[in-house]
């Protein structure tokens, strides 16, 4: 099952604009969605599962090495790419979705952070976000992951979750047992009080909660952040071991 073009845009955006520096000597030379895990770049991991869920287009931004990254995504065939330009100057994840916006569409999108990589549990993902989404109800959809089955992650987690999947932020000092995966779904209506420039998607997840609209679905498989060379080690572990 894809994504329903009825109630989904078909184009999802890909955020691989950003500096890469706890990767430390990896992204010396390369932009971190371009750091392999298994002789796979990132940015290829996180397309192949766009383009299996029906996403026909990807919007994917470009700052730190912005050229090879460029030219790696022209030989891609599925999803169409288009790219958003940050080299500029690099807008965060909120600065750098709202300037794609023209590009998404008017219906909710999908949006995934360029340095992580999932397996899918007993149905796909992208289809478990697109059957949970109910857009009366949602501004945004945030896949979530208990932290302890987080791959290349340590921290105190980032939202508590109700019964009926609404999230709030956890308190300073205290710990949630979920973490922000980096993939969502975002209603372009999110966007409408959005500042100019440079600002993080945690100001608009805060409005969200603030409304009642922010949403948490947990994540039925493994998934793997990629930030840190030892990230890349633990990911690669698990996906050999497969």
């Amino acid at each position: 099952m894809t994504l329903p073009k009825t109630q989904f845009s078909d184009t999802a955006m890909v955020l691989a604009a950003g500096l890469g520096t706890r990767m430390r000597h990896l992204t010396q030379d390369r932009p971190k969605a371009l750091i392999e895990v298994c002789e796979t770049p990132l940015i290829d991991g996180v397309l192949d599962r766009l383009a299996a869920a029906g996403v026909s287009k990807a919007v994917v931004n470009v700052h730190h090495h912005a050229a090879p990254l460029r030219e790696h995504l022209e030989a891609r065939q599925q999803p169409q790419i288009s790219i958003s330009d940050e080299t500029d100057q690099l807008l965060d994840t909120g600065g750098g979705v709202a300037r794609a916006l023209d590009q998404l569409g008017e219906k909710p999108f999908v949006v995934v952070n360029g340095d992580v990589l999932w397996l899918d549990g007993r149905e796909g993902t992208l289809t478990r976000l697109a059957e949970r989404w109910i857009d009366d109800d949602m501004d945004a959809l945030l896949l979530m992951c208990f932290t302890v089955n987080a791959i290349g992650y340590e921290g105190m987690g980032d939202f508590m979750m109700s019964d009926d999947g609404r999230l709030v932020r956890r308190e300073e000092q205290c710990v949630s047992p979920f973490v922000f995966t980096g993939i969502q779904v975002l209603h372009p209506r999110l966007f409408e009080n959005a500042p100019n420039g440079v600002f993080s998607l945690n100001r608009l997840y805060d409005q969200a909660e603030a409304n009642g609209k922010l949403f948490g679905l947990i994540h039925e498989g493994a998934w793997m952040h990629v930030g840190t060379p030892e990230g890349v080690t633990a990911a690669e572990d698990v996906l050999n071991g497969l």
